[in-house]
């Protein structure tokens, strides 16, 4: 990856629907060089996708909260069937410490809320934390070497 290459994945990163005229200019390529530096790079596996972000409040999805679960490691795959099939599940990260895993989701409220935590108290004990702010949103990553 050079310099080009970060610039490219910087202007994706901000905007995935600028056009490749646009990240030509900046790069000082032509289009079809820039279009075949973006395929290389998703074949590499270092571009995963393209992806937009919603407000979820305006969907009526008000409630955003982290959950904790502390499970057996036996359970882990019938848990991750469960987890990748809930639609409320923004994230699901296996993490060190006494929880082995961390569950983002969000909910139009607290019953369904608190139904779906009842389902992951099947796997184990929870601990759950409600969102009221988030002063840091997700971020692009610097990708500068």
């Amino acid at each position: 990856m050079d310099k080009v290459d970060e610039k490219i994945i910087q202007m994706l990163q901000s905007n995935a629907r600028v056009p490749v005229k646009e990240i030509a200019k900046e790069v000082f390529l032509s289009s079809p060089a820039v279009s075949a530096r973006i395929e290389r790079l998703t074949q590499d596996g270092l571009i995963k996708g393209y992806h937009m972000t919603i407000d979820r409040t305006r969907l009526g999805y008000a409630i955003t909260a982290f959950i904790n679960l502390e499970m057996s490691p036996s359970q882990k795959p019938t848990f991750y069937t469960f987890v990748k099939d809930c639609p409320n599940v923004l994230e699901c990260c296996c993490v060190t410490g006494q929880y082995s895993q961390l569950i983002k989701v969000a909910f139009r409220d607290t019953s369904e809320l608190e139904h779906f935590i009842g389902h992951l108290q099947n796997f184990g004990r929870t601990s759950t934390q409600i969102v009221f702010s988030t002063q840091v949103e997700p971020r692009d990553i610097d990708v500068s070497i």
